[in-house]
């Protein structure tokens, strides 16, 4: 995909990683291939594009790299193990592409969302209704309160309108940030 898009385009200006999927189930049970996809998927790719953008940002002197996370890049929760492993690994990665890059035009920052109502999330909303037996709209509610004091899903667009801002020159000095969008959920 690198290759494609740098024969395409040229040497890639912005980078936004957003990427990985879910599994949930305790440690001792967790499927290995499972754990091993997530990994390959949630961390592993994000640091392969990383590594194959910044040749051409440094060549240019200027880049944004923008890595979604998860507020589980933060925080854990039951039975999340690779998806909870992966994210905190992107915010690792994330503080030290930012240390490397100190010094240039080049930014590597974090976006960690809560509850985004995403097919993801959906299909544990409709499980927990499934489970539990109640309304869909109950057990969304039920998921919200949980975690997330807002009790509303962070839209995408305002996860858009941060990653833009994140790649304005007035956040030029914003780099190796864990930024979180999650209705208070970091503030428990």
């Amino acid at each position: 995909m690198m290759t494609r898009i740098h024969q395409q385009f040229g040497a890639i200006d912005i980078l936004i990683n957003n990427a990985c999927v879910q599994h949930v189930s305790p440690i001792e049970t967790f499927s290995v291939e499972k754990w091993d996809f997530i990994l390959a998927l949630g961390l592993s790719a994000t640091f392969h594009t990383i590594r194959l953008a910044l040749p051409g940002m440094r060549t240019k002197g200027w880049g944004r790299i923008i890595n979604i996370a998860s507020v589980h890049g933060l925080v854990a929760s039951a039975e999340k193990a690779a998806y909870v492993a992966a994210k905190h690994g992107v915010v690792g990665l994330t503080k030290v592409v930012a240390l490397e890059t100190a010094q240039e035009a080049i930014t590597c920052n974090a976006i960690c969302p809560g509850w985004v109502l995403t097919p993801l999330v959906q299909k544990q909303i409709d499980q927990r209704a499934f489970t539990k037996g109640i309304t869909v709209a109950e057990a969304e509610r039920n998921l919200l309160a949980e975690k997330q004091p807002s009790l509303a899903f962070v839209k995408p667009e305002e996860l858009a309108a941060l990653a833009l801002f994140l790649c304005r020159d007035e956040a030029a000095q914003m780099t190796g940030g864990a930024i979180t969008m999650d209705g208070g959920w970091m503030s428990r």
